[in-house]
């Protein structure tokens, strides 16, 4: 039986649906006997195939991207297992595309972008059709949004690092991307210490007398010198009270009250691989 001939338009027209090899397009036409809808169902089964096979695998590296619209500011992560697939420029493109999704369908949570249309499928289908194609385990593990009258977002180089940052009223782009690079550089816990958990609050005051108590400080003293300590942490690990990085000797807040005495921070995202 002769084998049947695939046209380079179909193979081409495969790859652009899918971002498979093109052999692997080739096999997967001819599989099919030329059925383009059959070929792509071959080429999602393989995905699915060596999903469930590198399902334990740890998928901890990956393409970190922030990015605006309108007066949403968002991070989406989509993980895999090596840097070599994370650094290539077909991977960056694929977490382009489901920002993409994200700000065609508005989603507002990871499980509303999942099940998101894309290409014809979901886009939880399609990370699993790109595991097929990659080879890699890949885990769309992130998706968070920030709103107010200013946002920005802000990817380090090497899109490991992005923080995204909203507030109150509007403000230069360059005092925006200051803030954000503010929250990428020092990670802070919260907003401010209104902001902070009682959780955190109660972990970082058991810590405080833990040591202090280790130290032999009286005991009428430890609850009075543990708030201390307190107050440094909030200084140290809210944003609005941080140093600012270009000049310590300023909070974020005072920064801020110099362009502008009713600017202030209103929420902030911040995502690092690896952490």
């Amino acid at each position: 039986m002769a084998t049947m001939e695939i046209s380079a338009k179909d193979v081409f027209k495969l790859r652009k649906q899918t971002g498979a090899g093109m052999m692997d397009c080739k096999k997967a036409l001819a599989e099919a006997e030329g059925d383009f809808e059959a070929a792509t169902d071959i080429l999602r089964k393989k995905g699915q195939k060596l999903a469930n096979k590198r399902a334990d695998r740890d998928a901890s590296e990956g393409y970190v991207l922030g990015y605006t619209n309108g007066n949403k500011a968002s991070i989406v992560v989509l993980n895999c297992e090596t840097d070599f697939v994370a650094k290539n420029e077909d991977f960056s493109k694929l977490v382009q595309k489901f920002a993409d999704t994200a700000v065609s369908t508005d989603a507002t949570s990871l499980a509303e972008l999942k099940a998101a249309s894309v290409d014809g499928i979901t886009v939880e289908e399609k990370v699993i059709e790109q595991t097929g194609v990659v080879g890699e385990k890949l885990d769309l593990s992130y998706f968070e949004s920030v709103e107010g009258a200013k946002v920005f977002a802000y990817n380090h180089p090497g899109n490991r690092v992005v923080s995204v940052v909203a507030f109150n009223k509007d403000t230069t782009d360059e005092i925006a991307k200051d803030v954000c690079m503010q929250i990428a550089a020092m990670n802070p816990v919260a907003l401010s210490k209104e902001d902070c958990s009682q959780e955190v609050i109660d972990k970082e005051l058991e810590i405080a007398r833990d040591l202090l108590k280790q130290e032999g400080k009286p005991e009428a003293m430890i609850d009075k010198i543990a708030q201390g300590k307190l107050g440094k942490f909030f200084k140290d690990n809210t944003l609005l009270e941080q140093g600012f990085i270009k000049e310590n000797k300023k909070s974020v807040q005072q920064y801020l009250h110099e362009s502008d005495k009713e600017l202030t921070v209103t929420a902030f995202k911040r995502y690092a691989l690896g952490e």
